[in-house]
């Protein structure tokens, strides 16, 4: 009888040990789901550094939703005065130092704080998310879940997640040897039950200043771009095409075909526009591509069939140059792809530079 009960409590250790690994590997990315989950159902009112490109800058962000209906405020607390103010799909822009008023029509579930990592089937195979630590951090207890590329073609994140509440306190944007590209560290965070109306008024005066209000109904194609599509013959690993539009860009009178590509955690937005000049450099040479960083996106430019080719992404430079250099016309649309609402281009982890980062 002994020898019985003595198996059976060995074999009920070994079950209780297998449930207990299997819950262990899961949590980092039940913390990311969580961490998702706060930010965009609570509401919350919080002070914050946004460091990138070797600047720092301090800013406010107050979420709210209520009856269904996501509110947010963004503001520049340094010399900017900056504001941005989204209600629904609905975002304006202040820019005090342009003495201009932005409105236009963004996606509903895109927060002004940024993208964040978000599992999905896809992810593990070209991420690995684990916790590495559990520490304190503004006196709060705090699981550190990083997220780890498996390739050259992505950026990684290391992020300081409340276990209380479950909000990011801090996070990093980290290319593949581990260096923050772009961090985010909260001051001061507040969960509240009720934020009023108030909280979402500008406090710059708008007085003498330009409304430009871009409400326009999605383009329609010019005969010659309708009779070809512009894809991307070969991908990164992992990437596909999540959507397609047509766009009329500011200062351009024909439609921009857009297209963004995603591994379900990284996108790249990819421009196709009529090549209307030519660049020359002071030698007298074409210019045919150029590269360039804005905050922690990668940007790189080609010219390819007589169109200009612009990628854009936060992901490492290889990653933009392989896709726009890859970009061909395929013939004739025969399926037409899900449309990609004005604006829709992936904004950085964080807020986005002070302002959607297309203007």
């Amino acid at each position: 009888m002994l020898r019985v009960r003595s198996r059976e409590r060995f074999g009920w250790l070994a079950l209780a040990m297998v449930v207990a690994t299997s819950v262990a590997a899961e949590e980092p990315t039940q913390w990311l789901e969580r961490m998702n989950q706060a930010l965009t159902t609570r509401n919350y009112d919080g002070t914050f550094s946004h460091w990138h490109g070797g600047k720092v800058e301090m800013l406010r962000i107050i979420h709210r939703v209520q009856d269904g209906a996501v509110a947010e405020r963004l503001v520049s607390l340094d010399g900017s005065g900056r504001e941005f103010i989204r209600s629904g799909p609905d975002l304006a822009c202040y820019l005090p130092d342009k003495k201009t008023v932005l409105v236009e029509r963004r996606p509903a579930d895109e927060s002004l704080l940024g993208g964040f990592p978000a599992v999905n089937a896809q992810t593990a195979s070209f991420y690995d998310i684990r916790e590495v630590a559990r520490t304190r951090l503004n006196r709060r207890d705090t699981r550190v879940i990083t997220v780890s590329p498996k390739d050259e073609f992505r950026y990684g994140y290391r992020l300081w997640i409340d276990e209380t509440t479950a909000m990011p306190l801090k996070t990093q944007l980290c290319d593949g040897r581990g260096r923050v590209i772009e961090q985010i560290v909260f001051a001061s965070l507040t969960l509240s039950s009720h934020i009023p109306d108030s909280a979402f008024k500008p406090e710059v005066s708008t007085e003498g200043f330009q409304w430009l209000r871009n409400e326009s109904p999605p383009a329609k194609e010019s005969p010659e771009n309708a009779s070809m599509v512009w894809n991307a013959l070969k991908l990164p690993p992992g990437f596909k095409m999540a959507a397609r539009s047509a766009q009329v860009m500011p200062g351009s009178t024909d439609p921009v075909s857009h297209l963004v590509f995603s591994d379900g955690m990284a996108s790249v937005s990819v421009f196709v526009e009529m090549e209307t000049k030519t660049e020359t450099t002071a030698d007298g040479q074409t210019v045919t591509e150029e590269s360039a960083r804005l905050g922690s996106s990668s940007v790189y430019s080609t010219v390819t069939g007589g169109r200009k080719v612009t990628a854009v992404g936060e992901v490492p430079p290889e990653t933009v140059r392989s896709i726009a250099s890859s970009f061909s016309s395929q013939g004739q649309v025969t399926t037409p792809a899900r449309s990609a609402p004005m604006g829709s281009t992936p904004p950085p982890m964080g807020p986005a530079p002070m302002g959607p980062p297309h203007h």
